[in-house]
């Protein structure tokens, strides 16, 4: 029975399209159902939360650490004692890494901080000193090395700071590119009173194939061969 002007507007369907029109409602209802329940497998992860694609070859950046002041061999020490200023010193690092003190002989400073350096002797010279006072100070920090062979300028280089076998080239003038063999670099190295030869392929490093640096010691040299050639 229709009542009302409602019922009266609109046409009555025909059993056919009654059909058609609860086929659609249940595909669209299996439809929201299925998204749901993967939605709920996997979680919705919207272009804001997800996480950025790296390009490669891009090192993501991270903050710097204040780089911590160390001894090292080469390195020239000002050591004073204002309470016994005869035990005052200025020396070089020895390539073993020690000094030698007045009156208490050989004391590693290599690899120590001043600071650490510092309690280091006043360790040694407890028994000896009115005035628990010394200071170290680094007056210079250099590391010789020397590079040879097929590069623009052979000779001595020296660094400031800590320098890689390919860093001492590029000082050197870098590689004489119609001679180098940069596949098989030598680093020749004292070590214990003992000489140690170090190869290393740089080609693997200048194509970035290879990014882990060698880093040198005071007085080590650094030997670029030549080239094998039958003619």
């Amino acid at each position: 029975m229709r009542t009302g002007p409602i019922a009266r507007d609109l046409p009555a369907n025909s059993p056919g399209e009654n059909r058609r029109f609860g086929r659609r409602l249940g595909l669209l209802t299996a439809a929201a159902l299925g998204f749901g329940f993967l939605s709920a497998i996997t979680g919705c992860e919207t272009p804001e939360s997800a996480a950025p694609v790296q390009q490669a070859g891009v090192q993501p950046q991270t903050s710097k650490q204040p780089e911590v002041l160390t001894v090292r061999e080469g390195d020239t020490l000002k050591i004073s004692f204002p309470g016994a200023p005869n035990l005052d010193t200025t020396q070089q690092v020895r390539r073993d890494g020690r000094i030698t003190m007045s009156m208490v002989g050989e004391v590693m400073a290599a690899g120590l901080t001043p600071g650490d350096l510092e309690k280091e002797l006043l360790k040694v010279y407890s028994s000896q000193l009115l005035s628990k006072e010394v200071t170290v100070t680094v007056v210079s920090s250099s590391i010789p090395v020397f590079v040879t062979g097929a590069v623009i300028r052979p000779g001595k280089v020296i660094s400031d700071h800590p320098i890689s076998a390919l860093e001492a080239i590029m000082e050197a003038g870098g590689f004489d590119r119609t001679k180098a063999d940069m596949k098989a670099v030598v680093v020749i190295r004292q070590e214990g009173g003992q000489t140690r030869n170090y190869t290393l392929n740089l080609k693997l490093v200048l194509e970035g194939k290879q990014s882990e640096p060698f880093y040198l010691k005071p007085s080590d040299i650094v030997y670029v061969p030549e080239k094998f050639s039958w003619f």
